[in-house]
């Protein structure tokens, strides 16, 4: 029964995405930010756009592919003879799941230690931190309003 549906899905192009992990490898991101900035390409669109040196050999790029549609990060279509593939994971939740993944890992969970380390550590002049501070003072002001609205 097994290899009759694996065969049925390899026959239909159908993927089943497995679990994807929390972050994405280096390479994977590489490829997503061209499907990101470029919209859907070809494998040897993606091979031309990479920035990586040396240029990567075509099959790894189709393989880098096909494992991104695996972990349902890319959809494809067939055009002609050639699939085009399309990103699926927008750039806002890779960051998203990367910073999550970085807080839970690094401080525990505590997104106050992350914001406190970079504070600690960054060079931060005077008018980014008055950034910083509007940012916050908005995020307080609309969380006041919130909790007013709901009483």
């Amino acid at each position: 029964m097994g290899v009759v549906i694996s065969y049925a899905f390899r026959r239909y192009d159908l993927v089943l995405p497995r679990k994807a992990p929390r972050q994405l490898t280096p390479l994977e991101l590489e490829i997503m930010n061209v499907l990101w900035d470029c919209g859907p390409s070809t494998v040897q669109d993606v091979q031309k756009s990479l920035g990586v040196n040396p240029k990567l050999a075509y099959t790894t790029v189709q393989t880098m592919l096909n494992v991104l549609l695996r972990k349902g990060r890319v959809a494809r279509t067939l055009e002609g003879k050639a699939y085009r593939y399309r990103a699926v994971f927008s750039r806002t939740k890779a960051a998203r799941q990367s910073l999550n993944d970085l807080v839970h890992r690094l401080f525990g969970g505590s997104v106050e230690a992350l914001a406190m380390n970079l504070l600690d550590h960054r060079d931060l002049d005077q008018s980014k931190l008055q950034r910083l501070n509007r940012v916050i003072e908005e995020r307080l002001k609309r969380d006041q309003e919130e909790k007013d609205g709901v009483d």
